[in-house]
């Protein structure tokens, strides 16, 4: 895979965009308004409401930035770039097998990654473990508390 290219499915793609339009149309102006309303004309060295709104506004104008660079290197995960599931690739639910219980797991590029909702990196270790695997292969991935063993149940 490319390191330069970052993997989004459809909905992460649409989420970035979302936040993008937010941030530019919304937030960025809101946070320019605030600057000019908190800024007192010789006080600004002690102003703390004029730096905090300058630093909000820099903040925002860096996500902006960075989300104009992600979404330039966006490479879409579509369900026809899933090669039918023979193998663990990008954008499939795998589910495994691990100490007798059973998890689904769903591969997706690093910048949608969320552990808490069963989204996880492709370059996480569970991630690379599971790449180019096939259904019943077993893997073993080192956890904080030792070895884990994934049995690899069914792909979709």
């Amino acid at each position: 895979m490319d390191i330069q290219k970052v993997y989004l499915t459809e909905e992460g793609l649409e989420k970035l965009h979302k936040e993008l339009e937010i941030l530019v149309r919304v937030r960025k102006p809101s946070a320019i308004e605030r600057v000019s309303v908190t800024r007192v004309p010789g006080e600004l060295v002690e102003n703390n409401d004029y730096n905090q709104a300058k630093q909000d506004l820099a903040f925002i104008e860096g996500r902006i930035v960075e989300l104009e660079e992600i979404l330039g290197r966006a490479n879409l995960i579509l369900p026809d770039n899933i090669s039918q599931h023979a193998q663990v690739d990008l954008g499939c639910k795998v589910t495994v097998e691990v100490n007798g219980q059973k998890g689904v797991f769903h591969l997706v590029g690093e910048w949608e990654a969320d552990p808490s909702s069963q989204k996880i990196s492709h370059e996480s270790p569970l991630g690379r473990a599971l790449i180019g695997k096939k259904v019943g292969d077993e893997i073993e991935v080192e956890a904080p508390i030792g070895k884990l063993v994934y049995r690899i149940i069914s792909i979709e």
